[in-house]
């Protein structure tokens, strides 16, 4: 089974979106070696991602170029799993699955399906969840060189909760962009 990834790209003060969850500033970020996107790509079975991100992509989609109106550029393919409590309402879109369900019973029903690929999270709020709950078995980061004052924060917690991380590896092919993967410490005391 693969593990679960919470996989994202955030500018250097900390935010994965500009205010309604705008794209545009990934186009300054540092170019990764050739291939490196479709290697990571390939390791991804299912996306979990949200609904307020799937209503903005399509609200956006004119505006947005390659890389940021599709996962991974358009090099992934696989099955995307939108978390809403009104799945009805992507009915005709054949293109995503809409579930109605907690991170939990999401996360065990990817699984099912992606054999030995990775489940990759891709919403902020969706992985807080899930880390709630100590699903989280990889962070993938990757940074752009960009200050955006304002939009969805990596992780926002009121009050607080601290999570550790240890180094796994540095993606060969993207060390300009900060490529870093993560494993949960889980040794240290809560």
């Amino acid at each position: 089974m693969g593990k679960v990834a919470w996989g994202f790209t955030s500018s250097i003060d900390g935010f994965i979106a500009g205010l309604d969850h705008e794209m545009s500033w990934l186009s300054v970020g540092e170019p990764m070696a050739d291939g490196a996107m479709e290697r990571m790509a390939g390791d991804v079975g299912v996306i979990i991602s949200g609904r307020r991100g799937y209503d903005a992509a399509l609200a956006q989609r004119d505006e947005r170029d390659e890389m940021t109106s599709q996962a991974y550029g358009g090099a992934w393919s696989g099955t995307e799993f939108i978390l809403t409590h009104r799945p009805e309402e992507l009915a005709d879109d054949d293109t995503v699955v809409a579930m109605d369900c907690d991170i939990v019973e999401a996360i065990r029903r990817a699984q099912e399906i992606t054999g030995e690929k990775d489940v990759q999270i891709i919403s902020a709020d969706i992985a807080r969840q899930a880390l709630e709950h100590d699903l989280i078995d990889e962070l993938q980061v990757f940074v752009v060189p960009v200050f955006l004052g304002d939009g969805i924060r990596i992780f926002d917690v009121p009050g607080g909760r601290r999570y550790d991380w240890e180094l796994v590896e540095i993606y060969e092919g993207a060390e300009r962009s900060f490529g870093r993967r993560y494993r949960p410490r889980r040794d240290r005391e809560s």
